[in-house]
């Protein structure tokens, strides 16, 4: 599709425009320019060395020359760059190279041995006379023991210019172009190609992903648009019959879409039972692809069941076990850039209100930022890059994960880098300037491209190489490695090119020649252990097949599968797998495709072994054993009609432009009680505005029967907050007092008041408007003891904010009971002078100190856990955990340790997000009215990884609240990256309302006679936020175990949201702390869990009750 006139070409530029504020979502990353220990001349050894492409006789470049036919505005896709594929094409025992060009001739380097190559390209025929090459994949395709070369064509092209191209090996140095002849001509803009036998028929079949051509700005996202064919654009799936490819797609359930913009594409046995499954990764706004083998010729797309969220503009994608817990993990990278400044210059989020469009149109939870999905034993995935420390790694395409050091884990590598910034915010503000366009339509001006790209900025960019550190967190190790040189990097391979047991990497560079390293890790002590496969039948790489290498109580998992990353691939047949420092390995288990394996035993190091597919004469069994939960989901089972929370709509970032988290939707609260003096517990269900809270009233049968009070129906205008029960007017019954929340109405008017249900003993509730609590506040929690042993129960009312003044502290209150039901406020008496607590999110009364009488525990956002000691009503602080000031969503208290004393457990929001503080460097809010308008701003501030504290905000939120700012930072690049005392400085500051978080971890604070010890959850606790917790003695074990619930998806699009957590439960023992898998417990809490209740039935047995926001409630019965 070439633009031939101005109109047109106008069209393309104001693609970049229009296009690219979504898609500048993506961009991203912090340009690490600084060449700290070159491998050269440096005195400290990198893990990699750098090699003269001289010397090694490798000169490739993929040079770009920018055309009127073929240039960025008139090829959406001109700076992706091209591939790499390795293998041993002469079968000498060596890999070589393969490395493909966009707009000259891909090249072939023969590998002589002793790091010398030879450019064979020419004598070999694989240059290619297609146009665009873009991905390469060596695979031997008929079966006759010698690698072939499959390259994928894009581009700017008309008809069969842009057709894939098969070159066949003629086993003497050699290649013969036959795609037509196999059918795999494919003239689809595709990226990449895949080859694995999806049917388990032992050949191989072959996948290729194409990458929809039409313009960003012309879809209709409301409509389904999956379902229309896109011959260019949709992805292939071609089965093997005989030697020649049939297109199955449609029959096979594979999207053939017109948004389909696939850049990665990996294959494995996701769910391990024994059929190959695929990952795409989508470019633009349309999400990922999972499609799950049926083991029939089909597959289901299923990312949606078994993952959380999505990177929002997915570039390369990999498989493989990163946590060597046996089951796979998908790394997914993406454009969100590290450093400060190009975050602020180079990236734009989508609103709140678009993304929520997006997720209701089917397009489901994408964010900026890389992905790490961690394989779960249910087969769901919890998503964890930035807990690991690899979410953000700037505009990045080849996504590795392979063992750089052999220790026995595996690290990741990410290839980085776009020719032009086309999301630069200043750049994209000039092409939007209406003077500018205007002249070029109406042809007062002529469109020039290179006018248009001489302007855009050209920044190199670092790769990233993360260590990993045994236990899900990564170490960028860029620098330390040797890989830290910037360029333009695309796609990217590694393999062992000299023999010497580690995988050595190579990286095509745009403009730039391409980087070859080799790795000196067989210098580090650590040992490898090198497998050959030789498959039968027309799979001679084995492909598809599964390597399990056990050592000392560990193992490592390997799939098979050589194309991984973006547009690259690995040598077929051959791994090199690191065990670290073990000597000689437990066993190897090789799981052939179709399900034989073998075994070998007391393996040797630093050895190579050959596995035959004929020797393979044992049956694998895939089947998994399904074992009897802890719990078994009773639902159904109880309820006729099913407690469901209903959220509205309310948005709160539409009235406080600067707040990070919705607080709105933190329903549905829940309170249990004896309402009718039958004997059996029953509860209270809570509401949003716009919907009813209601009363379950548990039958002799231990089911519910659902009461909804007249005067609850007339309160649903209001938000409900913090509910308790408890007989308050003194007749011998349970009444219930609701606090009122949601942060929609104005603050402290009277729609806040709590509001007081008087029951008539038969469970029968009455709102009583004469017995009212003087506490007009957006409330929380509300809590009920008898503080003062006056036999009478006695109200803390936690406040949550201040609505339209996020960060303030509101006021929280503690209320005495006269008895009948009236109440005083003595907040001072208890609390102290100052009552504004914090932003309370949990309360517990409880006797931490066994004295007899109920001390108070509060906790919140932005504060510390605060506990009032009681001594027979009469209140102290005790401020040991006061510094620990964190995002506290839950509170429990529980004697964890069994040592004989209560323990504090606390939910926090984790370790798993955009946030990061510590006591050394915490977050802060700032609360003041900075522009003297009448109207307060809160201002939130973060240190990054190079130690400087930045204003957290983008520039068109601080700029939009802030219009004073707008003079000071009339461009981007005069806001990104400055630290936050030079935009806010100390007399900006001052009389500013100012709280820290400096402790983000969900923890248990041990109590040793009074002094407590702070003791973080696990890791699979940190990444989510917790915000309900149960403690029971669930095993019958004699201790105590800690169930937790959580998420959170309403924080502002450029933090992300929390998912991950599914129901935790977990018991301390001998110092620490044992988790329980979903697959052991039964529980499947997935969403917002917002509350949890633990009701005796009429059976003896208990129910544990989960609240979710906006879902249907949760109820689980122990076996």
């Amino acid at each position: 599709m070439i633009e031939s006139n101005v109109a047109e070409k106008l069209r393309y530029v104001c693609f970049i425009f229009m296009y690219m504020l979504p898609k500048i979502p993506r961009l991203l990353f912090f340009a690490a320019m600084v060449i700290l220990c070159s491998c050269k001349g440096g005195n400290k050894q990198t893990l990699f060395t750098l090699q003269d492409n001289e010397a090694i006789g490798i000169n490739f470049i993929n040079q770009l020359n920018d055309q009127d036919r073929t240039n960025v505005f008139t090829y959406r896709n001109y700076y992706n760059g091209g591939g790499v594929a390795i293998g041993d094409v002469n079968n000498d025992g060596l890999n070589d190279v393969y490395l493909t060009s966009n707009m000259g001739g891909n090249q072939l380097y023969i590998n002589k041995g002793n790091w010398k190559f030879e450019n064979v390209t020419d004598r070999a025929g694989v240059k290619g006379t297609k146009y665009w090459s873009t991905g390469a994949t060596m695979v031997d395709i008929n079966g006759d023991g010698w690698l072939d070369i499959y390259v994928c064509h894009s581009g700017n092209a008309h008809g069969k210019e842009k057709g894939n191209e098969l070159f066949i090996n003629q086993h003497d140095g050699t290649f013969k172009e036959e795609a037509e002849k196999y059918g795999l001509v494919d003239n689809g803009l595709s990226t990449q190609a895949i080859f694995f036998d999806y049917d388990n028929d032992g050949d191989l079949d072959c996948f290729v992903l194409n990458n929809s051509f039409r313009p960003i700005e012309s879809f209709d996202f409301s409509k389904n648009l999956r379902a229309v064919v896109d011959e260019l654009g949709g992805a292939r799936l071609y089965r093997n019959d005989g030697g020649h490819f049939t297109n199955v797609t449609k029959q096979a359930g594979i999207y053939s879409s017109d948004i389909g913009f696939g850049l990665g594409v990996s294959v494995a046995d996701i769910n391990q039972d024994g059929y190959p499954d695929i990952y795409v990764s989508n470019d633009f706004f349309e999400r990922d692809y999972l499609y799950i083998n049926q083991k029939n010729g089909t597959f289901k797309e299923e990312i949606q069941n078994v993952a959380g969220h999505l990177s929002l503009a997915s570039m390369g994608s990999d498989i493989a076990d990163i946590n060597n817990d046996g089951r796979y993990d998908i790394f997914t990278t993406e454009m969100l850039p590290e450093g400060d400044k190009r975050l602020k210059k180079m990236t734009s989020f989508e609103s709140y209100d678009v993304i929520k469009a997006k997720q209701r149109d089917g397009y489901y939870n994408q964010y900026m930022q890389n992905c790490l999905q961690i394989g779960n034993a249910d087969g769901t995935f919890s998503e964890t890059a930035f807990y690991s420390g690899v979410a953000a790694t700037d505009w990045s395409w080849g996504a590795l994960m392979f063992d750089m050091d052999n220790d026995g884990w595996k690290d990741i590598f990410v290839s980085n880098g776009i020719y032009k910034d086309l999301t630069d915010q200043d750049y994209i503000e000039f092409l939007g300037n209406r003077d500018n366009m205007a002249k070029i339509a109406e042809g007062r001006k002529k469109f020039d491209y290179k006018d248009f790209t001489d302007k855009m900025a050209s920044t190199p960019l670092s790769n990233y190489a993360y260590l990993n550190n045994h236990n899900l967190t990564f170490t960028n190790k860029s620098a330390d490695f040797g890989l830290d040189k910037p360029a333009f990097s695309n796609g990217s391979a590694y393999a062992d090119l000299d023999n010497d047991g580690d995988n050595d990497l190579i990286v095509n560079n745009e403009n730039s020649p391409v980087y070859v390293y080799k790795n000196n890790a067989d210098k580090s002590g650590n040992h490898y252990i090198r497998i050959k496969l030789k498959g039968s039948g027309l799979n001679t790489s084995g492909i598809g097949a599964t390597v399990k290498v056990f050592m000392k109580g560990t193992s490592v998992l390997y799939y098979n599968q050589p194309t991984r990353g973006f547009e690259s691939c690995t040598a077929p047949n051959l791994l090199t797998i690191g065990i670290g420092k073990n000597t000689i390995a437990d066993s190897v288990q090789l799981i052939w495709p179709g399900g034989n394996y073998q075994l070998i035993k007391n393996v040797k190091a630093d050895s190579a072994y050959t596995f035959q597919q004929t020797n393979a004469h044992l049956k694998y069994n895939w089947d998994k054993p399904t074992a009897k939960t802890l719990f078994a989901d009773v639902t159904k089972a109880i309820f006729d009609s099913i407690p469901k929370h209903r959220e509205d709509d309310f948005i709160d970032f539409d009235n406080e432009r600067l707040m990070l988290q919705m607080l709105s939707t933190e329903n549905p609260y829940m309170a249990a009680a004896d309402v009718n003096g039958d004997g059996l517990t029953d509860f209270y269900f809570g509401s949003s505005k716009n919907s009813f809270a209601a009363i379950y009233i548990q039958q002799k049968d231990g089911r519910f029967k659902q009461t909804i009070p007249a005067d609850f129906a007339k309160q649903e205008y209001i938000e409900n907050a913090g509910a308790v029960f408890g007989d308050f007017d003194g007749d011998g019954d349970q009444d219930l007092i609701i606090g009122v929340g949601g942060n929609a109405d104005e603050a402290e008017t009277p729609v806040y008041t709590p509001r007081f249900f008087v029951n008539d003993g038969r469970g029968n509730f009455t709102r009583d408007a004469g017995r009212t609590l003087p506490a007009a506040v957006n409330a929380s929690v509300i809590v009920a003891a008898d503080y003062d042993g006056d036999g009478k129960p006695d109200l803390f009312i936690g406040g949550r904010s201040v609505p339209g003044l996020y960060g303030c502290y509101p006021k929280s209150y503690v209320f005495h009971n006269d008895g009948n039901g009236h109440f005083t406020d003595v907040s001072k008496q208890v609390l102290g002078a100052d009552t504004k607590l914090g932003m309370v999110t949990a309360a517990k009364w409880v006797d931490i100190d066994k004295n007899g009488s109920p001390d108070l525990i509060v906790a919140g956002n932005w504060m510390g856990i605060r506990i009032f000691k009681n001594n027979k009503g009469k209140f102290t602080e005790d401020k040991q955990l006061n510094n620990y000031k964190g995002w506290w969503s839950s509170l429990e208290v529980a004697d964890v340790d069994g040592d004989g004393n209560l323990d504090i457990i606390g939910g926090n929001i984790g370790l798993n997000s955009k946030f990061k503080a510590s006591f050394t460097q915490p977050m802060e809010i700032h609360i003041k009215d900075f522009d003297n308008n009448g109207t307060k701003e809160c201002v939130t501030s973060m240190y990054k990884s190079d130690g400087v504290n930045y204003v957290f905000h983008m520039k068109p939120d601080l700029v939009g609240q802030m219009p004073i700012l707008k003079k000071r930072f009339l461009r981007y690049v005069d806001y990104a990256g400055k630290p936050f005392n030079e935009v806010f400085t100390n007399d900006m500051l001052d009389g500013a309302e100012t709280h820290q978080m400096n402790f983000l971890a969900s923890a248990v604070f041990f109590n040793k006679g009074g002094k407590f010890t702070c003791k973080p959850l696990p890791a699979d606790a940190q990444l989510s936020m917790v915000n309900t917790i149960l403690c029971d003695d669930i095993g019958n074990t004699g201790s105590t175990e800690i169930i937790l619930g959580g998420n959170f998806y309403g924080f502002k699009p450029e933090v992300g949201r929390l998912d991950a957590n599914r129901g935790l439960v977990y018991r301390y023992a001998k110092n620490g702390f044992v988790y329980s898998p979903a697959a052991v417990t039964g529980l499947d809490l997935n969403g917002q869990v917002r509350s949890s209740l633990t009701i005796k039935n009429s059976k003896g047995s208990k129910y544990y009750l989960f609240g979710i926001n906006d879902q249907p409630l949760k109820a689980y019965e122990l076996r």
